[in-house]
Order: structure tokens, then C-alpha cells, then sequence
């Protein structure tokens, strides 16, 4: 009996096994599937996809095709746009709305791992085999039914499909839509939302949406509906006047959201960092508030009817549990240090934490310097343990403390508990920067304003690191796909670009470079010395560089990163990683490995 006893269970596990290895293949093929809509049209091209129908015309198609048309108009949207800070505050609504007990949905963008990460039911990214199976179910329906005149979706106009057939199969009882881009002619702007907002506005995407904030406000205000409440964070006067000028034609009410103070939240702290989230929270408090009170919700928040309560209970769990990865997040790498922390006296390697933020326009670097400037004079050496990651809230599949040979700091060194038994001043610190941005942005604008306000805030950078991504804007990967241990050579010049603007900076505009600097030919890795080498000693007219490097890829500069604090074990990296979501979507894929 034993024995037939073992014998079912092996026969089980292996069965276990096939399902296992069955579903990560489909996956994979849904991956593919994916890759295959992403067009190779630069942004600001006009497209030339369904020329008998504009963009929204084309999505209201696919939707009747899918039988989503009337169910899509049952849903009580919140529709958010807007330039920085719209993933933070839809991530607040989702948080608020679930911790007041309804069935969230949140659909938000870019991903950083994996595409499911675009789709959280009740805070957690949608299981594998529910994304298959609504995946599946679009996919075939509409690929049955195309024509010359209705191809496939592209990629963002499906995955924005997909989000509404999700959110309608899952019941959810509040949908939380990010645009994607813009807002007037945005494949999201399908719906008529209960309530839409508007995050604070700046120059970016500018071949798509004009080159002045009041044609970009334009674009934004064009989720605006007849009938429909709207909010907005503060705004410069030109942008503001745009958007009140289309409330006004539509006669809808514009309300300006103030930012959260911070005394409402009775001790709790929001938990996403940087002062900027708490206008992002006062934005995501108006629409929730607005949601429930046109849902008739509201009332039954409030202790005895009282009108006058400043912020409910749920809202305030939920600004201080609200998480969103890749914005001011603080990873501490534990992979070259194993020890306990009862031994951390001892220590066999250096402190190396990672500071992630995607900035990638002139505003939104401006808030990450002044983030990563508080930050790093945190006590960033302590963290949470590993136990405390039973409390954290639902989110995506990397979000518990510990993540493979990641601690996560959450970025808040004050929720810490658990200290170093080190001495502070036997660590030497030093601050680096790996930087990549799209070719489309203006590193010469970025990398200065970067540079200027940490430096006025005291913090310096040691070194400079320009490293490609390796994400590729060609194929749609998942958290299981292999990172080869290989990279293949990528073309460098952007890089070299960015290190030469950089050197500019550090040296003054009229510096002049050897023609065949060592600028143009990276070594595959820069010695360990060049860690510790002062930036005094840098003189790009003689060939010699000590300020910055160009490395061939990601995986070469994470294993730097590590080897250099193993070989000191009183060395502290502080390396900040922004420029682009993509360049930390990489990262974050190479640490949880």
C-alpha cells in the first residue's frame, strides 16, 4: 500500500510538472503572439493601419467584435491622464477603493517584467492562467475577423482590449484606466468614466502631442466628458487654461485637487516616496471621493454622516500600502553578502543599494534628483526583514520584502526595523549613476538638470555609468524569459553620445576630445581602481577619463557592481538607475535573479 501510495504521488507530480511546463510554453507563445503586433512606426508618424477608420473608431470595432460594447458602458471607470505621476495616482485609487471592500481593477503602463503586471485584480497582478485564457479568447475572435480594412490591433490598442475584457469577465466593481499616451485619440479614451483626472503636465512626447503645454494640455483634456466630474492637480497657468476652457465648453466641472496634507494621514506615511506623491495622493483622494459619492458610496464611509471627516479610515491604509515598482524604489542587494544579521559586524562585502526611478522628461528628473538626494542621507542601511513581508500588500510578483537576492527598502528607509550593527563612519559611500534614455529625448537637457540639483542638495556623483537597455522595442518578454549570460554586441554610439554630454558637463562646454579616445572603444570592463580614481585626475584631452564609462550591458554592470563591493567590505554603492522604465525594468529583472 506504500508503495502505490508513492507511486501516485510521483505519477501526480510529474502530471504537476507537464501542466507546469504546458502553461509556461503557452505563455511564451502568447508573448510571441504579442511581439508580432508591435509596429516598427516611430512615434509622431501618422499610422496607416485601417485607413477607413480613425484610431477610437477602430477599438469600438474590436470591442463589438468581442461582445464587450454594452458591458464596457456598465463599468464605473476612473479615467486618469496626464504626464508625471499618473501610474502613482491611479496605484493610490486602486489602493483606497479596494481597502473600502469593492472589487478593484487597475490597468496601468509601461510594464517592467512582465506584460501582467498591466492588470491587477484586488492589488494582485492576474494570474498566468487567466491571462491565457482572456488572452486566447481576444486574440482568436479577433484574428478570425480581420480584413484589409480592420487588422490586428497594435500592441498598446490590444493590451487595452484586453484590459476591458478583463475587467468586465472579473466583475470588478471600480475600473482604474491609465492612458497610454496623450488622452484625446488614446485607445483607453473608449469609455464614459465616472470620473477623470488630470496629474500634473510637462513637456514630454512632444513629436506626438506639440511642442507647447498648452497643445499638450489639449491632449489631455480631451478624456474630458459631457456629464462627467473632473480634477486636476495644480497646473501652470497656460496648461490650466486649457483645461478649464474645455470644462467650460463641455459645462462640466473643474475642480482643482490640493495635495495631500501630510497631517491627515495621523502618523501613517504614504507609502510611495518622494514629496511629489503627496499632490500625486491629493489627486487620487478627490476622484475616490467623487467615485463614492457618484456611486452612493460615500455616506457609508463616514462615522454617523458626518460631512466634515477629513479622510476616511480605508483612504488612509490605503495611501500608506499603495505600491508601484520602477518610482522612487529603493532595492538593497544582498546576493554578495549572505550574512545574518547577527553577523553583519563581520562583514565579507560592501553595502551595493539601488535607487529606481523611470524619469525620463525634464520634470520628472527634477523630482527623482531631489528624491534620490533625501534619500541617500537616510539611514539606507537598514531594511525591513524578511518576516515583515507577510504584511505587505498585494501587488505584483515581485513586491514581498525579499526578492531573490533583493531586500526592498520600499522606498522609505523609515519604515526600517532592522538596524546594522555597523559603524557609519568606517563605510566609504560612494554615489553612481547608470543612465540610458531613448534616443527621442534630450539628454542634454536631462543629464544637466540631474547633475545641478543634486549637486545643490550636496549629493555628487562618484561615477557615471551609460549602459544600453536590453529590452528591445521589437519583442514582448515575460519575467520567465532567459537573460542569455551572453549579451550580444549592441551599437554604442548612443552611449558614447551621453558620456561625451556628460563630460561636457563635468568639465565645461569647450572641452574637446581625443579623436581616438578611449571613448570610442569601451573596455568590456573598467578596472576596480576606477571605482576609487578622483574625478580631479580626468582629462579627456590626454585620453585619460575618471568620471564616467561605457559599459557593453547590463548584466557586465551588475556583476561589476557586485565584485567591487565584495572586493571592500567597508564600500557603500548608492547607484541611482534612471532615464528610462525600460532600463529599470531591466535592472529589476537582473537583481531578482
Amino acid at each position: 500500500m506504500p508503495s502505490l501510495v508513492m507511486e501516485n504521488r510521483v505519477n501526480f507530480l510529474e502530471r504537476e510538472h507537464m501542466q507546469d511546463l504546458a502553461m509556461a510554453s503557452s505563455y511564451e507563445t502568447a508573448m510571441e503572439a504579442l511581439s508580432s503586433l508591435i509596429t516598427q512606426q516611430r512615434r509622431g508618424d501618422i499610422s496607416t493601419l485601417g485607413v477607413n477608420y480613425d484610431k477610437l473608431g477602430r477599438m469600438l470595432k474590436y470591442l463589438k467584435i468581442l461582445g464587450l460594447e454594452e458591458h464596457i458602458a456598465g463599468l464605473k471607470i476612473i479615467h486618469v491622464a496626464g504626464t508625471k505621476g499618473k501610474g502613482s495616482t491611479c496605484t493610490f485609487c486602486e489602493a483606497i477603493l479596494r481597502e473600502c471592500g469593492f472589487r478593484t481593477g487597475l490597468f496601468i503602463s509601461p510594464h517592467l517584467i512582465d506584460v501582467r503586471e498591466r492588470y491587477r485584480i484586488d492589488g494582485f497582478d492576474i494570474s498566468e492562467e487567466k491571462f491565457l485564457q482572456y488572452f486566447w479568447d481576444c486574440w482568436n475572435q479577433l484574428k478570425a475577423m480581420v480584413t484589409e480594412d480592420l487588422p490586428m490591433p497594435p500592441l498598446f490598442q490590444f493590451l487595452t482590449i484586453l484590459a476591458y475584457k478583463i475587467f468586465v469577465c472579473e466583475k470588478v466593481d471600480v475600473a482604474i484606466v491609465e492612458v497610454g499616451l496623450g488622452g484625446k485619440t488614446d485607445a483607453t479614451n473608449i469609455n464614459k468614466p465616472v470620473v477623470c483626472g488630470i496629474t500634473s503636465l510637462g513637456m514630454d512626447h512632444t513629436e506626438t502631442l506639440g511642442d507647447t503645454i498648452s497643445q499638450i494640455a489639449s491632449h489631455k483634456a480631451g478624456i474630458f466628458k459631457p456629464q462627467c466630474r473632473a480634477f486636476t492637480s495644480p497646473q501652470v497657468s497656460d496648461a490650466m487654461d486649457v483645461l478649464r476652457n474645455r470644462a467650460y465648453e463641455l459645462k462640466i466641472p473643474l475642480e482643482i485637487a490640493a495635495p495631500l496634507n501630510n497631517k491627515s494621514l495621523d502618523g501613517l506615511k504614504l507609502s510611495l516616496s518622494g514629496d511629489h506623491q503627496f499632490i500625486n495622493a491629493g489627486l487620487a483622494i478627490s476622484l475616490c471621493k467623487c467615485w463614492l459619492q457618484s456611486t452612493g458610496n460615500w455616506n457609508e464611509l463616514l462615522l454617523n454622516g458626518n460631512q466634515e471627516v477629513e479622510l476616511p479610515e480605508a483612504f488612509k491604509r490605503g495611501l500608506s500600502s499603495a505600491r508601484l515598482f520602477g518610482r522612487a524604489q529603493i532595492l538593497y542587494d544582498s546576493s554578495a553578502n549572505s550574512n545574518s544579521s547577527s553577523e553583519l559586524s563581520k562583514r565579507s562585502s560592501g553595502d551595493l543599494i539601488f535607487y529606481l526611478d523611470g524619469a525620463h522628461s525634464p520634470e520628472s528628473m527634477e523630482v527623482c534628483a531631489r528624491w534620490f538626494s533625501n534619500a541617500v542621507k537616510e539611514n539606507t542601511s537598514s531594511f525591513l526583514s524578511p518576516q515583515a513581508s507577510s504584511t505587505s500588500s498585494p501587488s505584483s510578483f515581485y513586491s514581498s520584502i525579499t526578492v531573490g537576492n533583493v531586500k526592498d527598502l520600499c522606498g522609505d528607509a523609515d519604515t526600517c526595523n532592522e538596524e546594522e550593527n555597523i559603524e557609519e563612519s568606517n563605510l566609504i559611500s560612494k554615489k553612481i549613476l547608470i543612465f540610458n534614455c531613448m534616443e527621442l529625448r534630450e539628454p542634454q537637457i536631462l543629464l544637466p538638470r540631474l547633475l545641478n540639483i543634486c549637486a545643490s542638495s550636496g549629493t555628487h556623483f562618484s561615477k557615471a555609468l551609460f549602459v544600453p537597455s536590453m529590452s528591445t522595442y521589437t519583442k514582448v518578454t515575460s519575467a520567465a524569459s532567459i537573460i542569455p549570460s551572453d549579451i550580444p554586441a549592441k551599437n554604442l554610439s548612443w552611449q558614447f553620445k551621453l558620456q561625451r554630454i556628460w563630460e561636457k558637463i563635468i568639465h565645461g562646454k569647450d572641452i574637446s576630445f581625443e579623436k581616438n579616445s578611449k571613448m570610442d572603444k569601451p573596455e568590456t570592463l573598467p578596472p576596480y581602481e576606477f571605482l576609487y580614481e578622483d574625478a580631479s585626475h580626468c582629462r579627456p584631452s590626454d585620453n585619460h577619463i575618471a568620471c564616467s564609462t561605457v559599459i557593453p550591458s547590463l548584466p557586465l554592470t551588475i556583476r561589476w557592481l557586485r565584485d567591487c563591493v565584495k572586493q571592500n567590505p567597508s564600500l557603500r554603492l548608492q547607484v541611482l538607475v534612471t532615464g528610462s522604465l525600460h532600463l529599470v525594468g531591466d535592472v529589476l529583472k537582473l537583481l531578482r535573479r
